[in-house]
């Protein structure tokens, strides 16, 4: 284990765009900003395929280029990356202390959360295999690839009643696989679901198994209640039962709502520790897109900046 003990005036955990773009910043701030990637380097981003959304690039970028690009420009202007995990936090003092799994400790005067957030699936062989060949976590992000196609979505909370009512102005057929006889969503949400001519509800089925080869060709389902089985051809299979925070070591240290994304301050990314600021699916349970994510990266990056010069440390 090593030993070492780095200084930080601003150190960035996380490598998706808000991480990236926070240190794009932050560098050109002469922050000198230290930056740890995590295990899943580029974030969300690096399983993703073809981004055909995100400004700036007309003919689209895959996921793993766009976040090779965004590194490059960070060490550009002076941004040192490490690529490993950061293990444990302490924020009771002014200065933060961190440790990394390597056992290096960081000294930081500021820190900036980007440590995202990850889709919950459903644990099968055939969706891991065809992910990112008809198999999504993002209608908003996959939606337009699948125009004109039947698709299913599977959940019955708000993120699938959201998904299947955006896929729904998209595709002719939504199948929307519900598990239980109910739906968790909110009532204006189910009522706008059933409204939707285009979306069919499946109630108790659960799905068993993603069909296809080399791209989504189906869907098999089993019905919870008469164990029947039944397939639906569909071209897009959306899993929409919500996402998981990477923030499960910040507990005890930074507020966080029922599901663990960070709180932070309004029109502001200030948590509720000075000198420490949240970024990105961290703290964005509503949007969920790169470029918001790079946006709030910026945000906390000059906040950061801000707070170093008010306590004069720049």
């Amino acid at each position: 284990m090593s030993d070492t003990i780095k200084h930080a005036k601003c150190l960035v955990i996380g490598s998706g765009p808000a991480g990236y773009t926070a240190a794009i910043y932050a560098s050109r701030a002469n922050l000198e900003p230290i930056l740890y990637t995590g295990n899943e380097i580029g974030g969300q981003l690096i399983t993703t395929t073809d981004v055909e959304n995100y400004p700036g690039y007309p003919d689209g970028i895959m996921g793993p280029q766009m976040m090779e690009d965004f590194r490059k420009q960070a060490e550009r202007f002076g941004t040192e990356v490490n690529y490993a995990m950061i293990s444990k936090v302490d924020f009771s003092g002014p200065v933060h202390k961190v440790w990394a799994e390597d056992g290096t400790e960081i000294h930081a005067n500021t820190v900036i959360i980007s440590t995202g957030a990850s889709a919950k699936w459903l644990g099968l062989e055939s969706e891991q295999r065809l992910t990112n060949k008809g198999v999504s976590a993002c209608a908003v992000c996959d939606g337009f690839f699948f125009k004109g196609l039947e698709v299913a979505v599977v959940g019955g909370g708000d993120t699938a009643a959201e998904e299947a009512s955006y896929l729904a102005k998209l595709c002719p057929t939504v199948h929307l696989l519900v598990r239980r006889d109910e739906m968790r969503a909110s009532k204006i949400m189910q009522d706008r679901v059933k409204k939707t001519e285009n979306i069919i509800i499946h109630w108790n089925t659960q799905t068993e198994e993603v069909l296809g080869a080399e791209e989504v060709e189906g869907v098999r389902v089993v019905n919870t209640k008469t164990g029947d089985k039944s397939e639906i051809p569909v071209k897009g299979f959306f899993v929409a039962i919500g996402h998981k925070p990477n923030t499960d070591i910040f507990k005890g240290w930074l507020d966080m709502d029922d599901v663990g994304y960070l709180v932070t301050k309004p029109d502001s990314t200030h948590t509720n520790v000075e000198g420490v600021f949240a970024s990105g699916d961290a703290q964005d349970r509503i949007y969920r897109q790169a470029v918001t994510a790079a946006g709030t990266g910026c945000m906390a990056a000059l906040d950061a900046e801000r707070y170093l010069t008010e306590k004069e440390i720049i």
